[in-house]
């Protein structure tokens, strides 16, 4: 007689079943009767992002045209109006296509540790351990030297914003650390407490972005009495650099990488997603085309108001663009209000930066790769923040924020060193992905095809390109002060990496939880 199967365990397998098809593209597996997710853990954030959060979270992160605008005066030293906007232009596509392959690796492995957790998987079992925990290391620094330059820039348009109608202040470096201190302990805040209102914030911040740079735009483009010439916007290419054009110009593309280079920063926010594997692509590509097209329109805007480019490379105020918007309105009134949009918008790109970093440690904390990993995977579910990983990053920043008290110009190395120290880890997981002819990583909704090889070799390529002349001097002769720092910092990174891998990696880190998952093909 056959043996009748048990009903309360084909009641199980139904209810699991029933949850597979309900959270479907949120899990990949279940282990020990518990549905895990691309990480290879339990759910422990909330999914509360839409589409529509995902683009706005992207668009303010990236925040390029105010990005473009707080660094107009040490962009336009390569090659002037024209430099900017044509860097802007190739640093973009550059993005575009190393954005095609994070976008393809993330529909596929939709998971909080992004670029780290991609790099475990990408190479196989053998080297995906070694270079994923390399990899995310990578990843967490240059975003939080990101949000520290971030940071940066928003106190020095707070404190801009004061001098508007405080002509007689001499702005000190001790002025723009009270307002980093300040507006730090506000954005931590925010990401702890008002975690479950950063959907709503997002929507907040899109608008700004949007119909901020709208009116901003109108504003610059209507309000000047006189205009710039053609030739001095699209024609006089200045390069002040000492490099030969040719050079100055490949250098200056990192001036445009600082406004798009983030096209990794909603992957991070897989786990809040009810359906990642379709959404990411979507988001990156919204954070690429949408972010280029505000930076470039603002950008033309921008130089067209400009009658004195002078006085703006000579102004001491704070924040130099508050002297083209003075040009542009002629009135204090004006120049506030287009200051403030700025300030508002960076403040909302800050919550979405430091989700970002504080995601990406507690990632590598859940998989035992940092120091005290049990203290910083911890989750306040009812929160749904990882609040020791938000704390640390918070901690770090207020320690980086210090450092224009002693040097400014170390500073501005530090924080620009991001683009270097993000491309980095993106190559580390796409570059592996190429050379193992792309069979480790299934096929998610976005998935390029055979084209994905050639996606893939010019990503490696242009990465290595760029990040050569992004390391060169920033001009000539140089000196110990004004010297380029770039590679310094990329190495210093990976010996202290080095050092933690030796110390605790090869003993104690096991890789993902999430690696055997797709390497043993169980999905």
């Amino acid at each position: 007689m056959a043996a009748q199967p048990d009903p309360q365990i084909s009641n199980e397998k139904v209810n699991m079943d029933e949850e597979i098809e309900k959270r479907r593209g949120t899990i990949v597996s279940i282990e020990d009767g518990v549905a895990v997710n691309a990480s290879g853990h339990k759910d422990q954030l909330k999914r509360q992002y839409g589409l529509l959060h995902l683009c706005g979270l992207a668009l303010n992160i990236d925040n390029a045209w105010v990005a473009l605008g707080g660094s107009v005066t040490i962009a336009i030293a390569n090659g002037g109006p024209p430099g900017v906007l044509y860097e802007l232009i190739v640093a973009c596509s550059y993005y575009g296509v190393i954005g095609a392959c994070i976008a393809e690796l993330a529909s596929a492995i939709p998971s909080a540790g992004g670029v780290y957790h991609y790099a475990s998987v990408t190479p196989g079992a053998k080297y995906g351990r070694v270079l994923g925990f390399f990899t995310g290391s990578l990843n967490f620094f240059g975003w939080i030297f990101d949000y520290a330059s971030i940071t940066q820039i928003a106190s020095n348009v707070s404190v801009q914003l004061y001098a508007i109608f405080h002509p007689d202040l001499i702005i000190e470096p001790w002025h723009v650390y009270i307002a980093y201190v300040l507006i730090t302990l506000l954005i931590t805040s925010i990401c702890i407490f008002a975690n479950r209102s950063s959907p709503g914030l997002q929507h907040v911040g899109m608008l700004l972005v949007i119909v901020g740079g709208l009116v901003t735009i109108i504003v610059l483009a209507a309000a000047p009495d006189a205009h710039a010439s053609d030739s001095f916007v699209w024609k006089d290419f200045e390069n002040i650099t000492g490099w030969s054009d040719g050079v100055a110009f490949l250098t200056g593309v990192l001036n445009g990488a600082f406004t798009i280079g983030t096209v990794d920063a909603i992957t991070h926010l897989a786990e809040e997603l009810p359906n990642p594997k379709v959404d990411l692509p979507k988001g990156v590509a919204a954070q690429i085309i949408c972010g280029f097209l505000a930076a470039f329109f603002f950008g033309i805007a921008m130089f067209y108001s400009i009658s004195d480019l002078g006085a703006v490379l000579d102004s001491n105020g704070s924040f130099p663009l508050a002297a083209i918007y003075s040009q542009a309105t002629g009135t204090k009134g004006g120049t506030f209000c287009l200051l403030l949009i700025v300030l508002l918008s960076l403040l909302i790109c800050l919550v979405g930066t430091l989700l970002t970093c504080g995601r990406i440690w507690w990632s590598l904390a859940r998989d035992n790769a940092t120091p005290f990993p049990i203290f910083f995977s911890g989750v306040h579910e009812g929160l749904s923040c990882p609040i020791p990983a938000t704390l640390l990053c918070t901690i770090i920043s207020l320690g980086l924020g210090a450092i224009p008290l002693g040097s400014p110009t170390a500073f501005s190395v530090l924080a620009g060193s991001f683009i270097i120290l993000t491309s980095t880890s993106y190559a580390l997981c796409i570059a592996p992905n190429l050379l193992t002819g792309r069979k480790n990583v299934p096929k998610g909704p976005f998935h390029m095809g055979n084209a994905g090889f050639a996606v893939n070799g010019a990503a490696v390529i242009l990465i290595i390109f760029f990040n050569t002349f992004f390391c060169f001097p920033f001009g000539l002769p140089t000196t110990v002060e004004a010297m380029n720092y770039n590679s310094v910092i990329l190495c210093g990174v990976v010996a202290l990496t080095a050092i933690w891998w030796f110390a605790h990696g090869t003993r104690k880190y096991p890789g993902p939880k999430m690696s055997h998952i797709y390497l043993d093909g169980k999905i």
